[in-house]
């Protein structure tokens, strides 16, 4: 009876690590600081059979502070305020909203929360982005990291502030 309650576990637990590696297309952006702040970090986009993986890893926030997270439609951070990466990245035309609701923009996020130490990670499943190629693609975009957080009823961005961070979305 053990054995095939740890076999049955074994398979599920396989079943699930295989499931995490799909080994599609990844892009990846690296976050550097907007003029006045000092908050850098790593977005990691992974397509998978289901959608894309986003994982991200942020330093050099305020402890304890929740940050609007988006995907903006400009793969451009020239302007020390970042708002060169310009608004949500949005290719279906719908108003601003929180995930997981299919009735936002496809470059809205979860808020990140930052720990103790300042520092944020998360990973979330996105199904209106892709890697591939296409209007949904993720590539050449820039996500942004925001003072505030998203309030995700605000239009059209959520009343998230001013941008701290900024990275180009690039194939990895």
């Amino acid at each position: 009876m053990k054995k095939t309650i740890l076999a049955a576990a074994a398979a599920t637990l396989l079943a699930g690590c295989a499931s995490m590696g799909d080994s599609g297309p990844r892009a990846v952006a690296q976050l550097l600081p907007t003029r006045g702040n000092s908050v850098t970090g790593t977005v990691t986009f992974a397509q998978r059979s289901s959608g894309v993986l986003v994982t991200v890893n942020v330093s050099g926030l305020k402890p304890g502070t929740e940050h609007g997270f988006h995907v903006h439609e400009k793969g451009d951070c020239s302007s020390g305020d970042g708002m060169s990466a310009g608004g949500h990245f949005n290719p279906f035309a719908k108003p601003h909203g929180g995930h997981p609701s299919m009735n936002r923009h496809a470059g809205d996020m979860p808020n990140l929360r930052a720990d103790a130490n300042g520092n944020a990670s998360a990973a979330v499943d996105l199904d209106l982005l892709t890697v591939t190629d296409g209007p949904a693609s993720v590539v050449g975009r820039a996500v942004i990291v925001h003072v505030q957080p998203d309030d995700y009823r605000s239009q059209p961005v959520g009343n998230a502030g001013a941008r701290m961070a900024c990275g180009v979305v690039r194939r990895a």
